[in-house]
């Protein structure tokens, strides 16, 4: 019989599971522990392969175990962030000033009468 690893033998061994009798020929009595599972008779081989009479119980439905596995799953999320470029054209006028020289000339005239004779 194989033992689960959750009860151990002892704790099997009080509630009844091994206190099956065998007698020989066909009248076997079955002595049953106050806890015990209601068996059902049944064939057992042992290693020579020759069938020996046994008890077979019923399964034990023991609680479910859970295993937690985490798991990380990366993610490539684009993003596109839009980029503008602003130029902003500073136009500075310096003002110079550069004279430019002319010349002008004027005439002028003055008539000077001296006596006439006649």
């Amino acid at each position: 019989m194989k033992i689960n690893n959750n009860r151990d033998f002892e704790t099997m061994q009080a509630e009844g599971y091994f206190n099956a009798e065998v007698t020989s020929g066909a009248n076997m009595n079955m002595g049953y522990g106050m806890n015990s599972c209601p068996c059902d008779m049944g064939m057992n081989m042992n290693m020579m392969g020759e069938t020996m009479p046994g008890v077979v119980c019923p399964p034990i439905y023991e609680s479910p175990r859970e295993t937690v596995c985490h798991r990380y799953i990366c993610h490539e999320v684009p993003h596109i962030q839009p980029c503008n470029t602003r130029i902003i054209n500073h136009h500075i006028y310096r003002h110079t000033f550069t004279p430019t020289y002319s010349c002008c000339e004027e005439n002028e005239v003055q008539n000077v009468y001296e006596r006439r004779c006649c």
